[in-house]
Order: C-alpha cells, then sequence, then structure tokens
C-alpha cells in the first residue's frame, strides 16, 4: 500500500479520481435542490389555480347551485365546505401560497391560512404506488356575498429523486449505467494521471541509464514547454558530465603513457651505475614506480567502457583459467562450483577484473575460496579469503582510488589502492555489480554478479 501510494502517478490519479466524483455528487445535489424548487413552485401554482377557479365558479351563485359545485368538487377530490365567517380565524400559516392567493383576489376578500397534521389520505400512497407523505392545508377565502369558503388542499412532499424510488442507491442511473459511469471516470482519471507522470518517469529512467551508461543517447526534447526544458538541461548536464569523464581519462592516460619512455630511459642509465647495491636499490624503486604507471594505465582504461568490445564467452573457462594461473603461480585457490551459462561481456577487461579480486585475496588472506553459482537469472560469483576482513565503516570506502585499509603507505603491505577501484570500474561496464561483506566465520567475502546473456535465436 505504501509503494501504491508512493507513484505520483497513483496519487495523480487517486486526487482526480476524488475530485471529479466530489464533483459529481455536489452537482447531483445541487440539481436536485433546483428540481425541488421549481417542483414546489409548480404545485404551489397549481393548488391557487385550483382554489381560484373553485371561488370564482362560487361566486354570484344560488345556495343550491354552490351545493351542486360543491358536491362535484368533492367528487374530483376537493375537499370544500361552505363555513361561517368567524372572526377568531387567525392566518397562522403565510407561505407563497397565501401570497399567491392574496395577490389574484386582491384585499378585498379574506384569505387565511392554516396547517392541519392529520391529513393522510390513501394511506399517503400516490397513483404510481410510492409511498408520499402528505401535508394538509386548510385555505379560508371570502365569497363576494361574505360566506366563507373552508378548501383542505393536500399537498404531497418533494417528489424522491428517480434514482432513489424503490429504495436505490442515490446515484443518477440505475445499476449498469452507474458502473459505466464510474469506470469511464476512473479510465479518464488514470489517463491524465499517466499523462502527467510519464514525463517524470521517462527522466528517471534516463537519469538511472545514466549511471550505468554516460554514453546513453539524449533524450528527446519533445511535450510541453516544462518537460522540454527539463529534457533540455538534463542533456546539457549529461554532455558536461561526458566531456569532464573524458578529459580526466585523457589526461591520466596520457600522463602515465608519457612517463613510461623516460622511466624507461632511467632503468637503462641505472644499470651502468657501478655500486651494485645502490643499482638494486634504486632498480627496486624505479619497478615500483612503473607498476604505479601500468595500474594508473589499467584505471584510465577501466573507466572508458568503450576501450573493448562487448562479445559472447563462458564465464565458467575465464574463472577457471584465472584460478589456475594463480594455482600455477603457487596461491591456495579452491574453485567450487559452475553455472554452464554465457554472458556478454568484455574478456580482457572482466579477466582483469578476476584477477584484482583473486590477488585482494590472496594477499590480504593468504588463500581464497571460489565459487560460482547461477541465481535469480544472475551468475553470482564469490571470493572468500581467510585475512582480517574490513571494518564495516570503511566496506566502501575501499573502492575509491588510492584508498588502502593499511595506513603504513607500503607498496609491499598495502599496494597502490586502486585494484577495487579497477575492479569496480570494469564490472559496471559490464553492467555486473560489486559488494564486499565481512564473512561471520572471519575473512572478506567480494561478489561479483554478472547478467545471464540471452539465448540465441
Amino acid at each position: 500500500m505504501r509503494h501504491f501510494f508512493g507513484s505520483i502517478a497513483n496519487r495523480v490519479f487517486l486526487i482526480l479520481l476524488a475530485g471529479i466524483l466530489v464533483a459529481t455528487l455536489v452537482t447531483i445535489w445541487l440539481a436536485n435542490n433546483e428540481r425541488k424548487g421549481v417542483l414546489r413552485d409548480i404545485r404551489v401554482q397549481h393548488a391557487a389555480e385550483r382554489v381560484e377557479q373553485i371561488v370564482l365558479a362560487l361566486d354570484n351563485q344560488t345556495p343550491q347551485v354552490r351545493q351542486a359545485i360543491l358536491q362535484a368538487a368533492r367528487n374530483f377530490g376537493f375537499d370544500v365546505e361552505m363555513v361561517a365567517a368567524d372572526d377568531q380565524l387567525r392566518n397562522d400559516d403565510s407561505d407563497a401560497l397565501i401570497d399567491i392567493l392574496k395577490g389574484r383576489f386582491g384585499t378585498q376578500r379574506p384569505v387565511i391560512g392554516q396547517r392541519e397534521t392529520s391529513c393522510n389520505r390513501n394511506n399517503g400512497i400516490d397513483a404510481s404506488g410510492h409511498r408520499r407523505p402528505e401535508t394538509c392545508r386548510l385555505v379560508y377565502v371570502g365569497l363576494d356575498d361574505g360566506k366563507l369558503l373552508k378548501i383542505k388542499l393536500h399537498i404531497p412532499s418533494d417528489l424522491p429523486p428517480p434514482f432513489a424510488q424503490n429504495g436505490g442507491l442515490p446515484l443518477p442511473y440505475p445499476g449498469p449505467y452507474t458502473i459505466l459511469f464510474l469506470v469511464l471516470i476512473a479510465a479518464l482519471a488514470y489517463a491524465v494521471a499517466r499523462m502527467a507522470a510519464s514525463p517524470i518517469q521517462r527522466l528517471s529512467t534516463a537519469a538511472t541509464a545514466l549511471g550505468r551508461d554516460i554514453d546513453q543517447p539524449p533524450l528527446e526534447e519533445t511535450g510541453p514547454t516544462e518537460i522540454k526544458l527539463a529534457a533540455r538541461a538534463f542533456n546539457a548536464m549529461q554532455a558536461r558530465i561526458r566531456r569532464q569523464i573524458q578529459h580526466r581519462t585523457h589526461m591520466l592516460a596520457a600522463i602515465t603513457h608519457d612517463l613510461q619512455t623516460p622511466l624507461t630511459r632511467l632503468r637503462l642509465r641505472l644499470e651502468k651505475v657501478g655500486d651494485e647495491e645502490l643499482r638494486i636499490k634504486l632498480i627496486d624503486d624505479l619497478a615500483v614506480m612503473q607498476g604505479m604507471v601500468r595500474e594508473g594505465l589499467d584505471l584510465a582504461r577501466s573507466m572508458d567502457d568503450s576501450s573493448e568490445k562487448m562479445q559472447r564467452l563462458d564465464i565458467d573457462s575465464l574463472l577457471a583459467s584465472v584460478c589456475a594461473d594463480a594455482s600455477d603461480a603457487g596461491h591456495q585457490v579452491e574453485l567450487q562450483g559452475s553455472t554452464r551459462q554465457q554472458i556478454i561481456g568484455q574478456p580482457s577487461a572482466l579477466r582483469r577484473c578476476l584477477t584484482n579480486l583473486l590477488d585482494n585475496a590472496i594477499k590480504y588472506g593468504q588463500r581464497a575460496e571460489v565459487s560460482c553459482i547461477e541465481e535469480n537469472g544472475r551468475i553470482v560469483i564469490t571470493l572468500h579469503d581467510a585475512g582480517p576482513g574490513i571494518p564495516e565503516d570503511q566496506l566502501d570506502a575501499a573502492f575509491d582510488a588510492f584508498y588502502r585499509v593499511e595506513t603504513s603507505r607500503s607498496r609491499d603491505t598495502g599496494g597502490t589502492g586502486l585494484g577495487l577501484t579497477i575492479a569496480r570500474n570494469i564490472a559496471e561496464n559490464n553492467l555486473a555489480t560489486l559488494t564486499l561483506k565481512n564473512h561471520s566465520a572471519g575473512g572478506l567475502v567480494a561478489t561479483l554478479s554478472l547478467p545471464i546473456a540471452p539465448l540465441k535465436n
């Protein structure tokens, strides 16, 4: 659930869906209120017309004719009768109906309205079979001869909305139409949410790909103005990063390459030193310098993922070859497991990566246990040594260039601090991951995870 609400597309979808539903319900409520008001006005106008018609029909008539008219009115459902004038009658129900009647009859006739509660007729069920509670109104209107006419009006309550009759749900249409309405609203909200979140998702995907390959093609600068500006800024950032990496790589490669020529001349001249002990010391120091230059070149190559062509290779054979070379050199190396799978990678670069990891394990742990398994669609290679391990707070820093856990700065005990940096660069160039962790039984475990190559067609 937390992951669902964490997506901006899902959040926009829910906000839009909730907003549309609330707006729809409010609109229905307002329309229903307007409908009630219109129907109420129509009923009042109709009641006023009926009262006016009866009053005008009774005016200037003889008692016998009036009695016949009253009987005919009762036959049509009107409760009307002649009553004696009563000065005690008071108007206790002045509303729109009374106001309309007073406006039509003028001030010459008394018009009095009263409310009566006990007036249920037909048990409150109308002609359509719906139960409708009624409100009775008593209207007294004076005739032209001073007599008083009492009219009982049965005014039904407001009709329930068509969608709420017969116990239905308060929705504007019957069930299937309501479901279709909700589905269409949800589809519209989802489409808008995806349209709003798609550029952000595209930018996120491009940023992730940029971390793996700086030479990714630039983003298309299309869409709304804001998206175009963001894509343009992203492409400019990618270009600047690419230039900086290229400049750094070329500078490092140029420096280390150019140093090899004077170092070679220096070695030749050192051979002419007469003092043998001094000559040996100087040649050893020169060898250390040449080794650092070579590793500098390797570091520069490892930062350039286009230095070697990708190809399909057998990881079992490559790993067995690296371990065999270490064993032939007299080191204690044990290889277990095989995957019989192939990967897409740079053979020479991956050999250097595995060699660096194995050299580190042998140098600091005296021996190495290497295993190769297939796990979750990837090839996982682990190298476990018997050394002291690395402090937990320094595991990530061990991949930094020129970083050494051993602080004596001695070449014999600490190396140059570039081996793991080169290994990680090569792993990333081959879409692999390289991690370090301390084993519970002691020693350090380096784990290299590579994607399996897809099957050939």
